[in-house]
């Protein structure tokens, strides 16, 4: 346990801060699954309307710093492609 009333101070913002990202992490599963399952049900249309949205909170989270820039980046980039390889087929 921390022994300065800051340290404490720093307690309680790291665990809000943990609570939030946490939230956000879950949230962005969430997203990514409901894209998976419509690339699945191959319904493009519902499917890229839903990765916009994905997108932009990815885009979000990697500006906050809960997930890398990168991993946002190429987990768009991946599910983009996958939905781009149902519109061909």
């Amino acid at each position: 346990m921390p022994i300065k009333r800051a340290s404490f101070k720093d307690l309680r913002k790291s665990n809000r801060r943990n609570l939030r990202n946490i939230s956000i992490r879950s949230e962005l599963h969430s997203y990514s699954k409901k894209v998976e399952v419509l690339i699945a049900a191959k319904k493009t249309d519902e499917a890229k309307a839903a990765l916009k949205a994905l997108a932009s909170k990815l885009d979000k989270a990697a500006s906050k710093g809960i997930i890398h820039k990168n991993a946002a980046s190429r987990k768009s980039s991946r599910l983009m492609k996958r939905i781009s390889g149902l519109s061909k087929a």
